[in-house]
């Protein structure tokens, strides 16, 4: 029936995006959202921002696995719906909330609730050939970025009628697609096809734990996770840098990312199949750093936003650091342990994402904190931009030097040859 697989199909999609429009959408108004609820500066909202993505992460890190295996066992159906509704849940609780308390459970609520993308995975592989998969994943990752780069831009149009309004708005989307979902998806998942579920395959430290397999690795591996703490610097401080240096609103920092969102796109789904095949992924890699380098000095620094809307593009050339880099490390490995090193890769990134709200948003609150002299919102970028070159130096002592990296280095260390 394939109108009904194209309605299931449509869901997916949408439900994907919402969930990227989530992350995205609170970003512009939680600078005022969170001085309205502490009543005090910039830098507290900037600290509470960073302890609301981290928990956030936290709980996406917990509960994918584990959505995962639930969905193994009683379908994907029912998984995909409930979540819906409690994101919609989660969008009312942050409208309504009056203290900070709230706003974080709220923000753990969320991040189980949007854990749904590994379910969404497992619904795509039950309804389609293994030959047309990685077109439907990619049609994940297109939902995504279509939602970040709309989440902003929502977000901030909203915003200017309220720092509320956002999530009313996400909480209305979110029943809508329930209600769509409920009447036209159907369950993918065979009976045959379910297994008992079971706490252990649902670890989510299972991926990090098999990093000790590929030792010959570990220098790539510490250049992907430092980087990523890095890179993460955007999202964790921008919409605060943008307050506390330009006065930006809500609308603006919405705008501004939403433009970032753009390059990325760009960059991911058109630059990345021309420049790697061509450069290389070691070259590409070095470009990547060095660019990214220069972008994170740039932002500590400048006091002119004309500047800040001209060289936004650089901020997205630093998404092709973590392709290069996962290119060599599948390149360096048999071709039954591309699961295992997915998973390793998977854990690194989502450590990452917890730990580089709490570092850069405490950075940010410590130089922005009226009590001392030099006020300094940049100070996060400069961090970045150390990690930066220390993930440079960590890639270049795991390939050896190699300018044009072609595998050979690691896959002879991982064989011990």
């Amino acid at each position: 029936m394939p109108e009904v697989k194209n309605k299931a199909l449509l869901f997916i999609f949408i439900t994907v995006c919402l969930d990227a429009i989530g992350l995205g959408i609170i970003i512009p108004v939680l600078p005022d959202l969170l001085t309205e609820v502490t009543g005090e500066g910039i830098g507290t909202a900037a600290r509470w921002g960073g302890i609301l993505a981290a928990s956030y992460a936290v709980t996406q890190f917990l509960f994918g696995p584990l959505l995962g295996s639930v969905s193994d066992k009683f379908g994907r159906r029912p998984v995909l719906l409930i979540g819906l509704l409690a994101l919609a849940v989660d969008y009312l609780i942050m409208g309504f909330a009056q203290t900070l308390w709230l706003l974080l459970a709220g923000r753990i609520l969320a991040g189980a609730a949007g854990s749904t993308h590994v379910t969404a995975k497992a619904y795509i592989a039950d309804i389609t050939t293994p030959e047309k998969r990685a077109a439907s994943f990619g049609m994940i990752g297109a939902a995504f970025g279509i939602g970040f780069i709309l989440g902003p831009v929502i977000g901030g149009l909203l915003g200017e009628w309220g720092t509320r309004a956002p999530f009313f708005a996400a909480a209305m989307l979110a029943i809508v697609n329930f209600c769509y979902g409920y009447f036209v998806l159907p369950e993918s998942l065979l009976p045959e096809n379910r297994r008992q579920f079971s706490l252990t395959k649902s670890n989510p430290f299972s991926g990090l734990l098999l990093a000790k397999r590929f030792p010959a690795l570990g220098w790539i591996f510490i250049s992907l996770f430092l980087f990523s703490i890095a890179h993460f610097v955007y999202p964790a401080v921008w919409s605060y840098w943008g307050t506390a240096v330009f006065n930006w609103s809500s609308f603006e920092i919405g705008v501004s990312l939403a433009l970032v969102g753009v390059g990325y796109a760009v960059i991911q789904g058109w630059a990345i199949r021309r420049i790697i095949p061509r450069l290389g992924e070691a070259t590409t890699a070095y470009m990547a750093f060095a660019v990214t380098g220069l972008s994170l000095l740039f932002f500590a620094f400048v006091s002119n936003e004309l500047y800040v809307y001209l060289l936004l593009p650089l901020v997205a050339v630093g998404a092709l650091v973590s392709p290069s880099l996962e290119g060599i490390l599948s390149n360096a490995i048999p071709a039954d342990e591309q699961g295992m090193l997915q998973g390793v890769n998977s854990g690194l990134t989502a450590i990452a994402t917890i730990i580089s709200p709490l570092i850069m948003t405490w950075l940010f609150y410590y130089f922005t904190d009226a009590a001392i002299d030099r006020q300094f919102p940049g100070a996060p970028y400069l961090l970045s931009l150390l990690l930066t070159v220390l993930s440079a130096m960590a890639f270049w002592k795991g390939v050896g030097g190699s300018n044009r990296f072609d595998g050979k280095h690691v896959k002879s260390a991982v064989s011990g040859a």
